[in-house]
């Protein structure tokens, strides 16, 4: 049974059947009591949708498509859409390739309006007269059946060819949309579509366009993480605690982190000592009671220079840490 989604094969007998029994088919719209059912040979999907195209009052004698925003509106909208981050996606795997192709490439948003229409300018051109344009309604309540809307209204992949547009001024053009859904929700957020002659509805043109759509939407949903994951972070970083990174000391084969601490009033400008140092201190007074400074055999690790008492100078031996220092000079070993 053939896909009811891809009308016949461009070029086929079939194909030209079917176009004649959609040309056909038009003679019905002009009756006030118009009924879908009534016209032979047509898709089912594309007689429903000449069904609710005239029943939502789209004139099929209408060139042109409605302008649902002005260029100042349409910017605006645009830059806001959900849409706009994927845009590059689609410029790199339809929108560059499509330049010297004949095709178009249209995004629209979830109720029918083209954001950006972009491809080949001959056919950019051409389709300016049908005013398929950045910022008009390719809705089914404006222009009837076409891909991007009927797509929208059905909310599946599909393709229309020539005739079978409810616009009689499309009937020159084939086209093919996919709906494209939030990754996380599932919600309708707008539609891909390609458009131009016979070759915009091929089955390879649908399976390009739903590869697209796949990865794009793939794209919103690494963008999504990798924003969350940033506004994850950015608190931890504010919230770390001041003074928690000090300066890092290599000493007896090991490495111990030593915190840069402030002077405190009251202890002057000289060198605060550590807990390491005061460790280090510590063992060497009990090794070398005479001189708790110097640990024998070893070299001093780390002169400290105490802040001098109020009233006294800091001698020159004060100075080496060679002995304490006496009201008015050099002090002496007890």
């Amino acid at each position: 049974m053939r896909n009811p989604i891809h009308p016949p094969l461009p070029g086929s007998d079939a194909a030209q059947v079917l176009q004649r029994r959609a040309l056909s088919g038009h003679e019905h719209l002009d009756g006030v009591a118009f009924g879908a059912d009534h016209v032979p040979g047509l898709r089912r999907l594309v007689r429903e949708s000449w069904q609710r195209s005239a029943q939502l009052k789209a004139n099929p004698d209408a060139a042109e498509a409605p302008l649902a925003m002005d260029s100042d509106e349409l910017e605006d909208y645009r830059r806001q859409h959900p849409l706009a981050t994927i845009m590059p996606v689609i410029r790199k795997l339809l929108i560059q390739p499509s330049h010297e192709s004949g095709l178009l490439v249209a995004v629209g948003d979830e109720v029918g309006r083209l954001l950006w229409v972009d491809g080949d300018p001959v056919m950019q051109r051409r389709a300016e007269g049908m005013m398929f344009v950045a910022g008009s309604d390719w809705s089914e309540a404006s222009v009837g059946t076409s891909a991007p809307g009927t797509a929208l209204a059905l909310d599946r992949s599909i393709q229309i060819s020539g005739a079978e547009h409810f616009k009689r001024s499309v009937h020159p053009w084939s086209c093919t949309a996919v709906p494209f859904h939030d990754p996380d929700s599932g919600a309708l957020l707008g539609v891909v579509d390609i458009t131009g002659t016979e070759a915009a509805v091929a089955p390879h043109t649908l399976s390009l366009v739903e590869a697209t759509v796949a990865a794009a939407q793939a794209q919103l949903r690494i963008e999504r993480l990798q924003l969350a994951a940033a506004a994850f972070e950015k608190p931890r970083r504010r919230s770390s605690p001041p003074g928690c990174c000090g300066h890092w000391r290599r000493g007896q084969g090991q490495e111990h982190a030593v915190p840069q601490q402030p002077a405190t009033a009251g202890q002057g400008p000289g060198v605060i000592e550590s807990r390491w140092q005061e460790r280090h201190a510590v063992g060497a007074a009990q090794r070398n009671p005479g001189d708790p400074r110097k640990p024998p055999g070893r070299a001093e690790r780390r002169r400290v220079v105490r802040a001098p008492l109020p009233g006294r100078g800091i001698g020159r031996d004060a100075a080496r840490g060679d002995g304490p220092v006496a009201q008015g000079g050099a002090g002496t070993e007890p």
